[in-house]
This record gives structure tokens, C-alpha cells and sequence, in this order.
């Protein structure tokens, strides 16, 4: 088995570091992030994915050791994957965490040893920013000396039935001999790989799996916001479109979309076609544009509701991005929330999931129900299951539902 370094320690790399560890590979973690390292070293997880017994499993068996600084260990390593953040700044995509750890892994990289990318990013990522870092500190050469590869996640935090192990992996290198360790790496780790030809096909790919699901969101909350106006529940809509059988998927409406892919990836592939090919990518801006005003127009109808109920406290259920997760990146809530506050209403939030929540006032789960009556209108923004729907149904003056969650009553009004 193979000495391995994961650089990032998050919601994607965090998993794959056990899984790697689990597969009999010895594993070196490295974040920045000295509060994620020390929860680690205490065996104490932070993402759904990982069980803190797992993560204690492999830590006491000596198979993973993580730090918040490059050490001797990483000497030597014969697989390095670089999972880290590639966050936009003023709309054009920052990839200075991907070079940051391109020259962390470039100062130790050796001879026969293999570097993936598996951070979203633009088609011509790996064979030129990656390539260009880690040749500069190794003084080796990509694909003579070393591998190189990409091979994107696909993670779904929080997924129980799609998990890192089953969702089939796509795996690419900048050579055949680079692709076969690429793949000799990963076919211990999940059980299907998926070669592709070359690194861009795997970058751009990534980027149209998230595009495409972008883009669907934005058709159905787009269609929900025309029903409305019409008359038309959205929700009878999209159930008879699914009795066809054949060339429909169900996307549902909400309150917009968040997470690190969705609402990131389709203006990495929008800004490339402008910068490199002088032309717009239309149905990746439109879909951004219209999954970027849901928030909006979730903080008009809360506000148009508390107006007509003649008060100004407003409940929100849900912070973070998706069911069942703490993950608040890019949350279509922090917006919501934001927007309700500029519109001079006073916001409350409940979420069990999420840990740190600065924006307005929070309440327990324990403390929600009994409080239910007291706000003129509840908010849900993110459907988890830990929430008592026929409760929130029974107990609230008002209801704002975005999630088609609460049963269906006087009180209860559906975006």
C-alpha cells in the first residue's frame, strides 16, 4: 500500500483521508485549519460523512495522522491529493489554494510519485497552474518524472445511498502511465473507476455534472414562480410530469441553491468561455442569475405575509445548504436571511446542524416548538429531519414553506 498525503480536510477530503486510511493506505492529512486539526487529533469528526469512531479506528491503528503544518512525514509520499477550496473573488475564480498546496506538495515531491487534483476548477488546470507550481519547487517534470492527474469528487455530504465508495470515480492523468497509477490508486479506495482521456475532459465534466443540475433547478423554480403567479400549485406539476416514465428527472423548487458546487462551478466555466473564447456560456449565467434571486424572493414573501399579519418576527427553520447536513456554504439561507433583515424584520433561526451562527438570534430544537407561536411568521428554508412538520403545521400563526415539507393547512402558504 501506498504512503499518502491529502491536503484539505473538509468535506471531501476529510472522507477520503479515512477511506484511504480504511483501504489499508498509510495517510497523512494536512488542513490549515488549527480548530479542524485539533478536533481531529481528539478524534472528533466535523462532517457527516465520517463517524467520530471511524475517525478514531484509523487513528489508533496508526493509519492516519494529520497536522496544521508540512512535516517529515510527507517526505517520501507516493500520492498526493490536493482537495481544497477554489472559491470565487469579485465573480473570477481564486485558485490561490490550489498553488498554495501545489508548492506545499512540490517541496516533497519525488521521483515516480503521483499528484491529483480533485478540486473543482476550469478545464486546463492541472496541466498548467499544477504542473507549472510543482515542476517550479520540484525541479522535476510532469509526466517524466512524476504523475499528474485529475479526478474530481463527487461527493454528496450527508448521502447515504451515493457515497464515496459506490459513485463511480472519474480518474484522468496527462499520460497512459500516469493514468494507470492514478487508477491503481483510486481502485482501492472506491469501486469503479471511470478513465477519461485527458485532464481537461475530467475538469470539464465535473463542471457540466454541476451545470446541468444548476441548470434544472433554476427551469423548476423559474416554473414555480410562473404557477404561482398563475394559480398553479408547482408542486401537482412536477408530480404528473413524473408519471410519464421516460425523459423526465425530478428537480423540485426552493429557495435557491447553495454548497461549494452549484452555485460556484457553472462561473468557473462562464468566466473561461468569456476570457478564452470571447463568448458568453448562456444557459449557465441565465441559471445562475435565476437560482441567485430566489433568496430574494423568499425575503419578499416573508416580508408581504408579516405585513399583511401586521407584525415583524420571522422564524427561520434551516441555515445550511441541504437536509441533514451543517454545511452553510453559499446557503441560499444566509441570503435570506439578510434580505428579511433589510426589510426591517427581526429574525430568528433554528438549525441543530449548524454550529456557528452569527447573523441573528438562534433558538434550540428543544426551544422551537414552544415558541412557535410567538413569531408572526415561520420560515422553511432547509428541510431537515430532525424537524416536527406536523408540530410546526399545528402550533404557527403563519407558515412560509419553500420546501413542500409541512402538511398542507389554512396557515400554511407554499413558495
Amino acid at each position: 500500500m501506498s504512503r499518502v498525503v491529502v491536503v484539505g480536510l473538509g468535506y471531501v477530503g476529510l472522507p477520503l483521508a479515512v477511506r484511504a486510511a480504511q483501504a489499508g493506505h498509510r495517510v497523512f492529512g494536512l488542513d490549515l485549519d488549527p480548530a479542524k486539526i485539533e478536533a481531529l487529533q481528539a478524534g472528533r469528526t466535523y462532517v457527516e460523512d465520517v463517524s467520530s469512531q471511524e475517525l478514531q479506528d484509523v487513528l489508533a491503528d496508526g493509519a492516519f495522522h494529520v497536522s496544521a503544518n508540512p512535516a517529515p512525514d510527507m517526505l517520501h509520499f507516493d500520492v498526493g491529493i490536493i482537495v481544497v477550496p477554489t472559491p470565487l473573488r469579485d465573480g473570477e475564480p481564486d485558485l490561490s489554494c490550489v498553488e498554495a498546496a501545489g508548492r506545499t506538495l512540490g517541496r516533497f515531491l519525488r521521483r515516480g510519485s503521483t499528484v491529483v487534483l480533485e478540486s473543482t476548477t476550469y478545464p486546463g488546470t492541472t496541466e498548467g497552474l499544477l504542473a507549472e507550481v510543482l515542476e517550479e519547487e520540484s525541479g522535476l517534470k510532469a509526466g517524466h518524472d512524476f504523475h499528474l492527474g485529475f479526478s474530481p469528487e463527487r461527493i454528496d455530504p450527508g448521502n447515504k445511498v451515493n457515497t464515496l465508495v459506490n459513485t463511480p470515480k472519474l480518474v484522468s492523468a496527462t499520460t497512459p502511465t500516469g493514468l494507470a497509477a492514478v487508477q491503481a490508486f483510486y481502485d482501492t479506495v472506491v469501486e469503479r473507476t471511470v478513465p477519461v482521456s485527458n485532464p481537461r475532459t475530467a475538469e470539464i465534466t465535473k463542471l457540466f455534472e454541476n451545470i446541468q443540475a444548476n441548470t434544472n433547478i433554476a427551469l423548476v423554480n423559474e416554473m414555480a414562480e410562473l404557477c404561482r403567479l398563475l394559480g398553479i400549485d408547482v408542486w401537482e406539476v412536477v408530480e404528473a410530469s413524473m408519471t410519464k416514465g421516460h425523459s423526465m428527472a425530478r428537480w423540485t423548487p426552493g429557495p435557491g441553491v447553495g454548497g461549494h458546487c452549484l452555485p460556484i462551478d457553472p462561473i468557473y466555466l462562464a468566466w473561461l468561455a468569456r476570457e478564452e473564447l470571447g463568448r458568453p456560456f448562456r444557459f449557465a449565467e441565465l441559471a445562475q442569475q435565476v437560482n441567485e434571486e430566489r433568496p430574494v424572493l423568499v425575503a419578499e414573501r416573508a416580508a408581504e405575509l408579516v405585513e399583511n399579519a401586521g407584525g415583524r418576527s420571522v422564524l427561520v427553520l434551516g441555515t445550511a445548504y441541504k437536509p441533514n447536513v451543517g454545511d452553510v456554504r453559499e446557503s441560499p439561507a444566509v441570503e435570506v436571511v439578510r434580505q428579511m433583515q433589510a426589510r426591517a424584520l427581526d429574525v430568528t433561526v433554528v438549525d441543530p446542524h449548524v454550529d456557528r451562527w452569527t447573523l441573528s438570534p438562534v433558538l434550540s430544537l428543544e426551544e422551537m416548538i414552544p415558541s412557535l407561536p410567538s413569531f408572526d411568521l415561520v420560515v422553511l428554508v432547509t428541510d431537515h429531519d430532525d424537524f416536527d412538520y406536523e408540530k410546526i403545521a399545528s402550533e404557527a400563526r403563519l407558515v412560509l414553506d419553500c420546501r413542500h415539507a409541512v402538511p398542507a393547512s389554512s396557515n400554511v402558504v407554499r413558495l
